[in-house]
């Protein structure tokens, strides 16, 4: 229930969704003072979330840093589900997150890591018979990556199954820690902590950063639609923090 409640509730928490919420409710009062104020509201909360200088503030104070990995090895890295997606005949292909699919790989061939475990399901609401990690494992062997260097694990939707599901997979292959985690640079942070506190020891190492980190300039100040949709991530993984921040504790609490 929580897994189908957190999909309905994701489709609220954007501004596109605020700014129809708004829009609606302008259309549907007979104030005009308060058809006034919830215009102004809809404009300035379009301004706000347009501005790529705002998003790339929080994106860079967010984002954890690339990590510096040459010359150490470890046992396995933990490649995190999301960069694929499917057609309506469950055949699967590379999204727009497939940076997490070549980092991972890239670990491998330079001897950083020795497997390569594969975390990940069908998260969407509606499951087909696509499932990511078995459909990646044909990726790797097709490029040359032996069959004993990768695990799977098949079933997990969320980040938090993510971790429990790979804890389970880790210790009945005997893989010591510390493990490498690989997963978008927006989503490091959570998956950092629900990892840790799933008491596994890993490494994050972060990939797909979506906001340059450079400096600032004056057309970062105009209404760009491309920041709204970077905010779609942002938001959905700063709510997501907390609220499994306070989940944790609540559970702890009994």
């Amino acid at each position: 229930m929580f897994f189908i409640l957190s999909k309905i509730f994701t489709s609220l928490i954007f501004p596109l969704s605020w700014i129809i919420i708004i829009l609606l409710w302008r259309a549907l009062t007979k104030s005009e003072k308060r058809k006034k104020d919830l215009l102004i509201t809809a404009i300035a909360i379009f301004l706000v979330f347009t501005n790529i200088w705002v998003i790339s503030v929080f994106a860079n104070s967010w984002d954890i840093p690339p990590a510096q990995l040459s010359g150490k090895k470890y046992s396995c890295g933990i490649l995190l589900g999301g960069f694929t997606s499917y057609d309506d005949k469950d055949k699967g292909y590379f999204n727009t997150a497939s940076d997490r699919f070549i980092q991972a790989v890239k670990l491998y061939k330079e001897g950083i890591i020795e497997h390569i475990l594969i975390s990940g399901g069908n998260g969407n609401l509606m499951a087909g018979k696509f499932r990511e990690g078995e459909w990646t494992k044909g990726q790797l062997l097709s490029l040359g990556i032996p069959a004993t260097a990768i695990l799977v694990e098949n079933n997990s939707r969320s980040t938090l199954e993510n971790a429990e599901f790979s804890k389970k997979v880790l210790d009945s292959a005997n893989l010591q820690p510390p493990y490498v985690l690989v997963t978008s640079a927006f989503h490091m942070r959570r998956a950092a902590w629900i990892f840790t506190k799933e008491g596994m020891t890993i490494i994050p190492f972060p990939s797909n950063y979506l906001v340059d980190r450079k400096g600032f300039s004056l057309v970062d100040l105009l209404p760009q639609i491309h920041a709204m949709d970077l905010w779609s991530y942002y938001i959905k993984e700063f709510i997501g923090y907390y609220v499994y921040k306070l989940e944790f504790k609540r559970l702890s609490a009994k």
